[in-house]
């Protein structure tokens, strides 16, 4: 189904949204669950404890909080909760793997691991927690150590968690010891299989999110980038495409993405644009000895750039990727609060998905869409990452938008209230359960509730 420019309401109590957005939704959910039979699950509930608001019906559990101590003996939980994916375990129970976007001057460091650490200045990294199958929390643990800004990543066909850093910090900056910008793999279930390995062939820049290709080993690779010049979107061709743990290490190619003649992604403002032939250019530097990757010369016919590149995924035969926002005034050539993009390897075609804004007033929910992942609803779950109250919202087949979460830790004041953002949106092997986190105060829920209600 494909809708014409369309303004939906997101109903969240006693607070609604206009949303304005395009898009060819179904297009989005090709062979996911069945469509839900009207938008969302009902009106969000406040919850008398202050932390989260959810329809009638569901519940959370909060699973972890920054500060507490690592049930390990390793230290403290480190702050700044972000990317997170969830991995099958034993007797039905989970794996988790959280990011901590922690920088040279984070509040609560991932401590440092014999085996596990790269950088011992770098205070970002992963812990993992390991889950039964009613999301009680077996064991929580340092995963990866001694990086920096770890803010997304993706999971492999094979199991580990490739996480990305979102910095371009070289050694003797901010007080690090190593050069910063890498992806790393991380092991779910033991963490001392993959250790502490930048994988250096895969880039150096400001990485954001990944997505594999299953059939061909393919890794895309988002650059967040919200400053001239702006991001680009990569792939990487491994040596060894079969995969498996470790196999990244081999190295391969590096390239990035030019759509011939749109040299910046902003500019496309009509949802169904298509466009063939996409190119894939030799990144000359991946290393950015000298020069930022988005800065070098790809020759005469340039490359595409696009600002804010962030949520990746992939779906069906194509990879879904997400530019949060674009603002002229920034030197972007449009203006947009959100893209969805579409790229199918097998017919080399781009195809722009869904365009949020700007030609209504966004206040709540469809503002920034960030971290993205496919709901057992049959739809697009979303976690914003603007200004205001924070809410995860879904996006159904039909194009209806509704609030499934909304945040209510204030980390302001009472006069100018600033909540958390959501990220590392996740759901279990058997879709019971949303694992969600809040970026500060660091927390992780586990939501369980009537997801196959249609």
């Amino acid at each position: 189904m494909s809708t014409t420019r369309r303004q939906v309401l997101a109903r969240t109590g006693a607070v609604g949204a206009g949303i304005a957005f395009t898009g060819a939704l179904s297009e989005l959910f090709a062979g996911s669950a069945a469509a839900q039979g009207k938008a969302g699950y009902g009106p969000l509930v406040p919850d008398p404890a202050g932390l989260l608001d959810l329809p009638k019906g569901f519940r959370y559990k909060v699973l972890s909080r920054e500060g507490g101590d690592l049930p390990s003996g390793e230290g403290k939980v480190p702050s700044n909760f972000d990317g997170m994916d969830a991995f099958r375990g034993k007797h039905g129970g989970v794996h988790l793997v959280r990011n901590h976007e922690n920088r040279h001057n984070g509040r609560t460091p991932v401590p440092t691991v014999k085996g596990l650490t790269y950088d011992p200045m770098g205070k970002g990294g992963c812990t993992a927690l390991s889950l039964d199958r009613h999301n009680n929390v077996l064991s929580e643990r340092v995963a990866i150590a001694g990086t920096a800004v770890n803010c997304a990543g993706g999971p492999t066909p094979w199991g580990t968690w490739l996480t990305c850093e979102e910095t371009e910090d070289k050694a003797g900056t901010n007080g690090y010891t190593k050069d910063h910008g890498f992806i790393f793999e991380v092991d779910p279930v033991d963490p001392h299989r993959t250790g502490a390995v930048p994988l250096t062939a895969m880039g150096r820049f400001q990485h954001e999110a990944i997505a594999v290709d299953p059939r061909r080993g393919v890794v895309y690779e988002t650059e967040d980038a919200f400053l001239k010049p702006f991001g680009l979107f990569y792939r990487f061709l491994p040596k060894k495409p079969e995969g498996g743990r470790g196999s990244l290490r081999a190295g391969g190619k590096l390239q990035a993405m030019r759509v011939p003649g749109v040299p910046d992604l902003s500019a496309i403002q009509e949802t169904g644009a298509c466009f063939k032939g996409i190119e894939w250019v030799d990144v000359p530097d991946p290393l950015a000895a000298q020069t930022p990757i988005r800065d070098q010369d790809f020759g005469p016919k340039g490359i595409t750039h696009a600002q804010k590149l962030e949520g990746c995924y992939w779906g069906g035969k194509s990879v879904y990727f997400v530019s949060s926002f674009a603002h002229s005034a920034e030197g972007s050539a449009g203006d947009h609060f959100g893209q969805i993009w579409r790229y199918d390897p097998s017919e080399r075609r781009l195809t722009l998905v869904i365009v949020f804004g700007p030609s209504t007033d966004i206040q709540l929910p469809g503002e920034s869409p960030d971290n993205i992942c496919l709901a057992p609803s049959g739809g697009l779950m979303v976690a914003e990452d603007g200004g205001g109250a924070q809410h995860v919202y879904g996006l159904t087949r039909r194009g209806d938008v509704y609030a499934m979460a909304r945040g209510r830790q204030n980390i302001g004041t009472p006069e100018e209230p600033e909540w958390g953002e959501f990220a590392g949106i996740s759901f279990s092997p058997d879709h019971d359960t949303m694992y969600v986190n809040c970026y500060t105060p660091g927390t992780t829920f586990a939501v369980t509730g009537p997801w196959h209600r249609t």
